[in-house]
């Protein structure tokens, strides 16, 4: 199992929309950047190690800061809650962060067979990886 973190908010990797001769651009400006994080974030836990062949597992889970209505002076409300259901779409966010572990820890995100992934409030922005090799190779 390699585990990794990446701290700052979770950017999701959605639709590319053509502006003309061919160019596609990604709908999100942050996406980038956050996809060339991840990857290095994965990179510096795989350091020594080649990408995973064979089936791999792959547990994410989305820390979003939680905003200042769910606290107060005493501390955090008794109905703030755990899980962010509203956007980014979960889907999305694992779409670029799966994009940036491509050829440093698993050849192609094909080879990705299992996937438990969640997008939580938490005090910290912060995305949490660990990756299973499930081939035992």
């Amino acid at each position: 199992m390699i585990v990794f973190e990446v701290e700052g908010t979770p950017r999701p990797q959605g639709s590319k929309r053509h502006v003309g001769r061919g160019i596609m651009v990604e709908s999100s400006k942050y996406v980038a950047e956050w996809r060339s994080w991840v990857r290095f974030c994965a990179a510096t836990a795989f350091v020594g190690l080649q990408p995973l062949v064979g089936a791999v597992q792959v547990n994410v889970a989305f820390c979003f800061d939680r905003p200042q209505t769910h606290s107060t002076k005493k501390g955090l409300r008794p109905n703030a809650p755990e899980f962010k259901p509203t956007k980014p779409d979960i889907d999305k966010l694992l779409r670029a962060v799966l994009d940036a572990m491509t050829g440093v820890c698993f050849a192609d995100d094909s080879q990705v067979v299992a996937i438990y992934c969640t997008k939580k409030f938490s005090r910290a922005a912060v995305t949490k990886v660990e990756v299973f090799n499930l081939s035992g190779d």
